[in-house]
């Protein structure tokens, strides 16, 4: 090969110098995604509407629904919304150190949640109220489970994020991912204050 086919060659660029990932792109598909879940939800929800009744001469919700352990398991969702809100606002600082600080609080008030709630469970089903008892029972399980597993998978989501952060340090993408991350949790906070609502509070009345 000569020396000017040579130089031809080595003159050739093979990479996008500009930014490859589109403006709000992630944030723009995570709401379209956040929208295919609120649909999943739209459709529990309107299957505890129409079954919620049928306790098939079974317990009712009078009859299991702890409103007190419910509503201190909604505070501590609720906390944990604040907490995040607090991270974001040190991310918006630079400040890693206290954004990993409040990420860790959130996560310890998510694990409480789910804690709580895994003992709900295994009351009700130790009372013999399993999904399988009532229509009624089926539908709260399907509503609240559906919902406890995005808890779940949101705390998953948050360790990895810390990790990240502790790694990389506060970079653009991670402050994407964290971006996407308070949507999720929000986004199950609101879901909760109607689970709260509809199926716990209707449920005792």
């Amino acid at each position: 090969m000569s020396a000017h086919a040579s130089a031809a060659i080595d003159d050739k660029t093979f990479y996008l110098r500009e930014e490859h990932h589109p403006e709000n792109g992630t944030l723009l598909g995570f709401w379209t995604y956040l929208m295919s879940d609120c649909l999943i939800f739209a459709v529990l929800f309107a299957c505890y509407g129409v079954l919620g009744r049928n306790y098939a001469a079974g317990p009712s919700g009078a009859d299991l629904f702890d409103l007190k352990l419910v509503a201190i398991n909604t505070a501590f969702l609720l906390l944990s919304s604040i907490t995040y809100g607090l991270a974001m606002l040190e991310m918006e600082k630079n400040r890693k150190g206290t954004t990993l600080f409040w990420l860790g609080v959130t996560g310890v008030f998510g694990a409480c949640f789910l804690g709580l709630e895994l003992y709900e469970f295994w009351h009700l089903i130790h009372e013999g109220a399993t999904p399988q008892r009532s229509a009624f029972l089926s539908s709260f399980f399907a509503l609240v489970g559906t919902h406890g597993l995005h808890v779940f998978f949101g705390c998953v989501w948050l360790i990895t994020l810390m990790v990240q952060v502790g790694q990389r340090g506060l970079i653009l993408e991670n402050r994407r991912r964290l971006m996407c991350l308070s949507m999720f949790w929000h986004f199950l906070d609101v879901v909760w204050i109607g689970v709260f609502t509809f199926v716990y509070l209707m449920g005792t009345l």
